[in-house]
């Protein structure tokens, strides 16, 4: 982890969940860390509960990854204020309730640039960054693990997940076709995807919670594997880690 003291390190949706998680996990490991998230005030009272001198290491910045003027201002702000991005982690997501069938188009659509779109954006800024500086940096995809199997929903009821698998498996596709593109391209970038189960965060619906019985990973135990991920040595890259809580009902 030494070559990453001081080093900048970015995280999308960091108000909540796993992006808190994983920003106080950074700020710990001597990381400089700006949090991004629509809800800047609760990465803010985050900041204000560390410890008076890693206060200065999370930095809390608006972003709306959905539009795609916000990720640009946001982005040519980081590199004004600190000069470059050395790990990007694209952890935004959005799950909204429904059926393909009938539900609003333009929630629909909500989903997708969040969790393709708003990933694309960010992944353009920081490999810019990372390459203009000739820096080996890494960028980590928080997955899900229905990016590998469509979620099955609860038991006898209708399927409300509806657009956010074919989303996740988006994220899975993308994942292998920057690990090719930066093969190409002789970089040395490295490019990964964590794929969680189920984690206890507010995306989970109160319906499926119940179903699932606690049996959830906790936002830590993502953060835990992320570390894991950025402390590889320069030779290694782990393209993609699913990780389950034990007993978990989804295949």
């Amino acid at each position: 982890m030494e070559r990453w003291q001081n080093k900048v390190a970015v995280v999308t949706g960091a108000s909540s969940g796993i992006g808190i998680a994983i920003a106080k996990d950074f700020v710990k490991a001597g990381l400089q860390v700006i949090g991004l998230a629509r809800r800047k005030d609760l990465i803010e009272n985050i900041r204000n509960d560390l410890p008076a001198d890693k206060r200065s290491h999370l930095t809390a910045m608006y972003c709306d990854v959905c539009n795609i003027e916000s990720v640009n201002q946001v982005f040519d702000t980081i590199i004004k204020e600190f000069g470059g991005i050395d790990i990007l982690i694209n952890n935004a997501g959005c799950l909204k309730e429904g059926q393909l069938c009938t539900m609003d188009p333009g929630v629909i659509q909500t989903v997708l640039n969040t969790n393709v779109m708003g990933i694309v954006a960010c992944t353009q800024h920081a490999f810019k960054s990372m390459r203009e500086r000739n820096f080996n940096g890494h960028i980590i995809n928080v997955n899900c693990i229905a990016g590998h199997a469509v979620l099955p929903g609860i038991p006898q009821q209708l399927p409300t997940t509806n657009i956010y698998s074919p989303t996740k498996y988006a994220v899975t596709a993308m994942t292998e076709i920057y690990r090719q593109e930066l093969r190409e391209l002789r970089s040395k970038i490295k490019i990964s995807s964590i794929s969680p189960g189920f984690v206890d965060t507010d995306i989970v619906f109160d319906g499926l919670r119940k179903t699932l019985d606690e049996c959830m990973l906790r936002p830590e135990d993502v953060s835990n594997a992320v570390m894991f991920m950025i402390s590889t040595p320069p030779h290694v890259q782990i393209h993609d880690m699913i990780i389950k809580p034990m007993g978990e009902i989804v295949q």
